[in-house]
């Protein structure tokens, strides 16, 4: 993630320059090396959209904005520390008791080390800083300043969720589906049909069409979806589908006898339908092993596979596989126009339309790539920013099956520095996560990526939030999945390329503690803990600089409290499932916890 630096870099500067910190900075004897450190963030923060943008063909240039980085992340977590006390000192200020400020007087004499001690880092922070913007000379970089909208953009409900069977037709390949899906080959008693296509072609979205047709529900007894991930653990995979079905499944059981017998009763004498989304094992003994688990249903069950590997397939038998095309060129230029324009409105200015045509073409029929970039230059007039897209140099990178869009790459790139790291922070959760726009704008506030756009006009952290999902959403990096409910919940996801890209974003940052670790990078931010306590404790020693920790199960406390010990930039801790009566009261000691 070397390429947030500048979105770490804006954060910075706007708690630095804070007037209601100025007293205490004055106090603690640290004015003077924080003012120098706000002048030399400055001279660098104007040089980094332009290093963001060159880092990828230059891998010193992408090193000097890691280091910079890492130092920004210390900075931040300093400033952090003056914060807070700031904000203490006018707690007991405003609502202390004479009592209260008698204690805070003498805890306040008894912190002078811990004074000098963050004095010493502020300096240190400050010559490390001093010799990065030395450095950063053999670059030649140039000057680039972000232009500021007030309001993130957002276009209108009716734009934003665009559902792709409404832009084009699949009608034909529905129907295709069906026919082998309803009248399978009668001497086989468990039928496979692949849907295989390029990533962004609709291959889940054709087979939720399928999935959700009246006819094809009245047909099977019993329907499950699963969305597969990239390891494929047969274990973890019956987990998933008993929770598909509604089957109870204890969540501290690894017993594979007892699911194996639970998903045999669940099957036993139905006809079903079992949709396994985006597989990638080409291992036969895997598939074997699952195949005859699934062997237990009535005659005529199917399971349906969306792939984008023709060797996935092969691996697989099946009675049909129907393969995704792209769009034609009419198509695929009506569902752009769309996205890009409101309803009429492209022919207001057929100065655009040229341009439209070649960018289509560069997409290459696939419906994601299409709504993503349609979406990025929605209420853009500017010809000089359909060009930009145009002749964007990341059309010339290669593409392999598989690998990331360079039209999702391209409206990552275009993203403003703060939708960046927001998005980026979702490199936290799984492939086919089910985000609550609740849950995810808490966690972004407690992680301080939510910036007040317009100093003269206060908003809620969370309204501002709300319309960084609503940008997100209008380039199909967020798909609507439930709609708003009376709470104003409702829940989205991501597409299984976009998750890739957050990957490839996010991957030096984030890291999963699971069964199969055997190492882990320093630099990790941000941990996920699906394993024992055991193996938390095993790499715990090697992380210092961890943010944010989400269990997939429910902990034992003591792999909670080691962690709450460890860990002292934590701020943001989700247990899930959990009945503990008492946190450890060590978590009362950290500082920048939400």
């Amino acid at each position: 993630m070397a390429d947030l630096a500048s979105s770490l870099a804006s954060s910075l500067l706007k708690k630095l320059g804070s007037l209601v910190y100025q007293e205490l900075y004055l106090a603690w004897g640290v004015q003077s090396d924080l003012h120098k450190l706000e002048s030399t963030i400055s001279i660098l923060k104007i040089v980094l959209l332009d290093a963001e943008d060159k880092q990828a063909n230059n891998p010193m240039l992408s090193i000097w904005l890691g280091r910079l980085k890492n130092i920004l992340y210390v900075a931040e977590d300093v400033v952090d520390e003056l914060e807070y006390e700031a904000l203490r000192k006018q707690a007991i200020t405003t609502y202390g008791s004479a009592m209260a400020k008698v204690c805070h007087f003498f805890c306040s004499f008894m912190a002078l080390s811990s004074r000098l001690k963050l004095a010493h880092k502020i300096k240190d922070i400050r010559e490390r800083l001093d010799e990065i913007n030395a450095d950063k000379v053999q670059f030649n970089l140039t000057e680039r300043h972000e232009e500021v909208h007030v309001n993130p953009l957002w276009r209108e409900k009716t734009h934003s969720f665009i559902d792709p069977s409404t832009v084009f037709s699949r009608d034909g390949d529905k129907e295709e589906i069906k026919k082998s899906l309803m009248h399978p080959n009668p001497t086989r008693n468990l039928n496979i049909i692949a849907i295989v296509g390029l990533g962004g072609m609709g291959k889940t979205t054709l087979a939720k069409v399928v999935y959700n047709d009246e006819s094809v529900v009245k047909h099977f007894q019993l329907r499950m979806w699963v969305c597969v991930p990239e390891n494929f653990n047969v274990t973890r995979l019956v987990k998933d589908i008993l929770k598909s079905a509604g089957g109870r499944v204890d969540k501290n059981s690894s017993n594979e006898d007892t699911l194996q017998t639970s998903l045999r009763e669940l099957l036993k004498d139905k006809r079903f339908l079992l949709v396994l989304d985006d597989v990638w094992n080409e291992n036969r003994n895997k598939w074997t092993e699952l195949r005859d688990l699934l062997n237990g249903g009535s005659h005529g069950s199917v399971i349906v596979v969306t792939t984008r590997s023709h060797r996935v397939s092969s691996v697989l038998d099946p009675v049909y596989t129907h393969s995704v095309e792209g769009l034609s060129k009419e198509e695929s230029l009506s569902l752009f126009v769309k996205c890009a324009f409101k309803e009429g409105e492209d022919k207001l200015y057929p100065n655009l339309l040229p341009i439209a045509d070649e960018i289509v073409k560069k997409c290459k029929g696939v419906p994601l790539a299409l709504k993503s970039l349609g979406g990025l230059l929605y209420s853009k007039v500017d010809e000089s920013e359909w060009e930009l897209v145009r002749g964007n140099e990341i059309w010339e990178l290669e593409e392999n099956e598989g690998g990331i869009l360079p039209a999702l790459q391209l409206s990552y790139n275009q993203m403003p520095i703060h939708l960046k790291r927001c998005f980026a922070y979702c490199v936290n959760f799984p492939k086919d996560y089910d985000f609550s726009n609740i849950l995810l704008i808490e966690q972004w506030v407690a992680h301080g990526l939510i910036i007040q756009m317009s100093p003269n006009k206060k908003q809620e952290l969370e309204d501002i939030a709300e319309l960084y999902i609503k940008e997100l959403m209008s380039i199909c990096f967020f798909q609507l999945d439930l709609q708003e409910n009376l709470f104003g919940m409702y829940s989205f996801k991501m597409h299984d390329l976009v998750h890739d890209l957050v990957l490839s974003i996010g991957h030096e940052e984030w890291s999963e503690i699971d069964s199969d670790n055997k190492d882990m990078a320093s630099t990790v931010r941000h941990l996920s803990i699906s394993s024992s306590s055991q193996q938390v404790s095993k790499f715990s020693n090697k992380l210092t600089n961890v943010r944010s920790i989400m269990y997939r199960n429910e902990p034992h406390v003591s792999s909670v409290e080691a962690c709450i010990s460890r860990f002292k930039s934590l701020r943001l801790l989700t247990i899930p499932y959990s009945d503990f009566e008492n946190l450890p009261s060590s978590i009362g000691t950290r500082k920048h916890l939400y």
